[in-house]
């Protein structure tokens, strides 16, 4: 019997694995999950992330904003992806934090239906063209109204990242193999580290 047979195998895993490391801390990513999106999941994310930015003597303000839109952007997935556990109903996908340059990012990747693709991205690019007043303003009405979007649109978690960090949010689509009926959501939250510059 050949207990090392599979070793060479499992030896090249583990270089792909070890390779992808160094390049997501080239990259200044920490935390990365993909899996099921429940609230425990969501309570011990949130955490790590907080230590993370302790560690790095990160600014009140900075610490507030990055973890305000971690939680936005876990909502958003947890709510949102397509991709959800028939037993549950828990959304799954991909969650990245990490900070490079003076700049925190939180990406999310889940999967939605490629038939809500085209209300997402106007819905996106209508919030990356609005002011901060403007901003301020459909935040206020989403609140007072109520009229949230269940079909793609930009919902009050959307405007709310907008309108806290003053960025346009980057986003992606991408087409899955063998999949016509979903994309991937890739959504890219950045927050300046330096509370001065905003």
């Amino acid at each position: 019997m050949d207990l090392f047979g599979n070793m060479s195998a499992d030896i090249n895993f583990i270089k792909s694995v070890l390779s992808l490391h160094d390049e997501m801390a080239r990259n200044g990513f920490t935390l990365v999950y993909e899996g099921e999106f429940s609230h425990e999941v969501m309570k011990m994310f949130t955490s790590m992330a907080e230590r993370d930015m302790d560690k790095s003597n990160e600014d009140k303000s900075v610490k507030r904003k990055v973890f305000h839109v971690m939680v936005e952007c876990l909502q958003n997935m947890t709510k949102h992806s397509d991709d959800v556990d028939v037993n549950d109903g828990v959304g799954n996908g991909l969650f990245i934090v990490g900070k490079k340059n003076g700049f925190w990012n939180v990406i999310t990747a889940n999967k939605i239906l490629s038939e809500k693709i085209d209300g997402l991205k106007q819905a996106i690019d209508n919030l990356n063209s609005l002011s901060k007043d403007d901003l301020n303003s459909l935040y206020k009405k989403q609140i007072r109204e109520g009229s949230l979007s269940e079909k793609g649109g930009a919902g009050l978690g959307l405007i709310d990242i907008a309108r806290k960090t003053g960025r346009k949010l980057e986003y992606q689509f991408l087409p899955l193999e063998n999949d016509q009926k979903n994309h991937f959501f890739l959504l890219k939250v950045v927050i300046n580290s330096n509370p001065d510059e905003d």
